[in-house]
């Protein structure tokens, strides 16, 4: 009975823990940093997609008629360039990314996109293409039918289409043939964590955390880089792991990001604002314009002495000034407040981007504005 108690009082404690944790805006180390050497790899190749109902590339495209009659010559049939009329094929680029750790026989997602002038990749297979990387050896081959979001339809110079029909999509088409070596630990033990927003406050805090355990050797190189090194002689997956599952809590950037096309803005809550009077007020312009026609009298017109049919345009101005809206305080506020203030006065968000852009001229928006 008192290990009945003893579990359920550590899970309500752990509960209450990972609650309060998660309350203080505490963020796991793995989704603050990177090991340093675990990334992923560009693969890129040269293929071509077979199979397509006539809209293939054309015969201008001498890469492509080239392409498959050097396809065709591995299967013993010798043609020349001539001898190829059909527009069932196009020459594509295919490219891929290899995730860390992949091995040989694992498979990959594909992209294909043509490079001649195909009017559309829908129905079509890509042919078995080797994918390179940066060292120009192969890691990779790809193969499959192609998944095309889109079409394109032509008919008696009317054309329907949708999204982009020159594009496709494999998915699993690639597999691994040749592992690429990670390397992420040097020969004194020691491995790098790469910091995704590089702040010396949050590197300072990964520092403290991982001193406080009492099992690393920690210094912060920069920003954006800390260099750990285990005190004992634990596997490198061990420390890496013990790393990873660490709490810090990150320093958050004051930043507001609004969008002026679409009228959207995006912002922490907490960002200040100084004690500031806002007054906003809107002009509606509007211009009529009627033309009238002035005609001589008499049905013949004498062009020597300038007499002829003449437009006199007439345009009519109108304003129309909307209520303005006046907001004042004095002691400073959040930006949370400030916008439900502004709402409340009936301010468009394109009003409030307005607003907020002058705010950071003055200088009373304590926060970086990025404007899209």
């Amino acid at each position: 009975m008192n290990i009945r108690f003893a579990i359920i009082f550590i899970w309500i404690f752990l509960t209450g823990f990972l609650v309060n944790a998660s309350e203080q805006g505490t963020v796991r180390i793995k989704d603050l940093a990177r090991i340093e050497g675990v990334r992923d790899n560009a693969l890129v190749g040269y293929g071509v997609v077979v199979g397509l109902a006539g809209s293939g590339d054309s015969s201008r495209s001498q890469a492509t008629l080239q392409s498959v009659r050097n396809t065709l010559e591995n299967f013993g049939l010798v043609l020349s360039t001539d001898d190829i009329k059909s527009k069932n094929a196009a020459a594509v680029i295919v490219t891929a990314d290899l995730p860390p750790f992949t091995q040989p026989g694992d498979k990959i997602d594909v992209h294909v996109s043509s490079v001649g002038d195909a009017r559309s990749l829908t129905g079509g297979t890509l042919y078995m293409t080797p994918l390179k990387g940066a060292d120009d050896d192969i890691y990779a081959l790809a193969q499959g039918n192609l998944a095309v979001g889109g079409f394109k339809f032509e008919a008696n110079q009317s054309v329907l289409q949708k999204n982009h029909p020159t594009v496709g999509f494999i998915p699993q088409g690639g597999i691994v043939e040749k592992e690429v070596p990670s390397h992420f630990v040097d020969d004194s033990g020691s491995l790098n964590l790469i910091l995704k927003n590089p702040d010396f406050i949050t590197a300072d805090r990964i520092v403290s955390t991982l001193k406080n355990t009492g099992m690393f050797d920690v210094e912060a190189i920069h920003a954006g880089k800390i260099s750990v090194k285990p005190v004992d002689g634990r596997s490198a997956v061990s420390v890496i792991a013990q790393i990873q599952q660490s709490w810090v809590v990150p320093a958050m950037t004051s930043r507001v990001v609004i969008n002026e096309r679409t009228g959207t803005l995006v912002s922490g809550s907490d960002i200040r604002v100084a004690g500031v009077v806002i007054s906003h007020a809107g002009i509606e312009l509007s211009i009529e314009t009627d033309f009238f026609v002035s005609q001589p009298k008499g049905i013949f017109v004498d062009n020597s002495r300038g007499i002829k049919t003449a437009v006199n345009p007439t345009s009519r101005l109108n304003t129309t000034e909307s209520n303005e809206a006046l907001y004042h305080n004095d002691k400073g506020t959040s930006i949370a407040e400030l916008v439900r203030a502004l709402k409340k006065l009936k301010l468009s968000t394109r009003d409030i981007i307005s607003i907020l852009q002058a705010l950071n001229k003055s200088g009373a928006l304590h926060a970086e504005l990025v404007v899209q």
